[in-house]
């Protein structure tokens, strides 16, 4: 894996541990598909405007004899492959982000952050059972560490499954799809452009449930303000263009490890943000979570 990969995906999951902070504020005024509607729609409206700037930059460079033309911006199949990567992408991340905010208000954050990241187990057994994709040993070793740590640093309490918790844990299936989705169109479609959609699908699919089932109040969405904003802005618009960009042509399974490093950044924001301490066994899991990351990093002999 090149470096700026490996830092365009730590640098996703740094901003979607932060936001397991205004997932939880946001759960106290508005219900999951209010805000990750709203989010969504906030996360595409935000990108757009940067899908057209970024259009005309690459024009810009285009080889000598070749024209660029006002009317199309994008390829037929450049549009085709972003439209296609931008529905799928839209409807695993509907479906799995709001699982995950329904989950967050029946459970605690830490069995949240611990259960969602099991798709750093499914998203190699997935691979390896439909894909046919082998999992080399350091791989393997860092999964297994990987959820060692997650389970040394968010789960403080007895485990069970609750409802809360299944929500969570159907999730994680939803976001693992979700990561096998964006590895399949990555190297195929522009990433902002598959990025955009994917918001602006999930932010559409959203609305009727707002409308006939939640009916939020303004008040309630006005004092959500600030998590919202984040969430739509840095979680939905800047965090999962960095993933759709670090993803490319890196191998879905060690890309998952990086992403859980979510649940690690989640702990330190509880931490600083809410005045949280970190016992020794939160610590000895940040120990392991980044030890499975730099295994897994590690070349092998093939």
């Amino acid at each position: 894996m090149k470096p700026k990969n490996a830092f365009l995906l730590f640098m996703a999951a740094f901003i979607w541990g932060i936001a397991f902070v205004a997932q939880s504020s946001a759960a106290a005024y508005i219900r999951p598909f209010t805000f990750n509607g709203i989010r969504c729609l906030i996360g595409g409206l935000t990108l757009l405007p940067l899908v057209f700037i970024m259009q005309f930059q690459k024009h810009k460079t285009l080889p000598p004899g070749e024209s660029f033309d006002k009317n199309r911006l994008f390829s037929p199949e450049d549009l085709k492959n972003g439209l296609t990567g931008g529905l799928c992408c839209g409807i695993c991340l509907c479906l799995g982000s709001t699982l995950q905010q329904f989950g967050i208000e029946q459970t605690t954050v830490g069995k949240a952050g611990f259960i969602t990241a099991l798709y750093i187990v499914f998203v190699p057994i997935v691979s390896a059972l439909f894909l046919r994709k082998k999992i080399a040993l350091p791989v393997a070793l860092s999964v297994i560490l990987g959820l060692a740590g997650l389970f040394l640093l968010c789960m403080s309490e007895q485990f069970s499954i609750g409802k809360g918790d299944f929500y969570v844990l159907l999730c994680s299936f939803a976001f693992t799809a979700h990561i096998l989705v964006i590895d399949h169109f990555s190297a195929k479609a522009d990433g902002v452009l598959l990025s955009c959609i994917q918001f602006l699908t999930c932010g559409i699919i959203s609305l009727p449930f707002i409308f006939f089932m939640e009916k939020p109040q303004w008040n309630q969405i006005f004092s959500a303000k600030i998590p919202i904003l984040y969430a739509g802005i840095l979680s939905c618009g800047v965090a999962y263009t960095l993933q759709i960009v670090g993803q490319k042509n890196t191998n879905p399974t060690i890309a998952s490890l990086i992403l859980s490093l979510e649940s690690v950044v989640s702990v330190l924001a509880g931490w600083i943000l809410l005045k949280q301490t970190l016992s020794g066994r939160e610590i000895a899991g940040c120990i392991v979570m980044f030890a499975a990351i730099i295994i897994a990093q590690l070349p092998s002999r093939s």
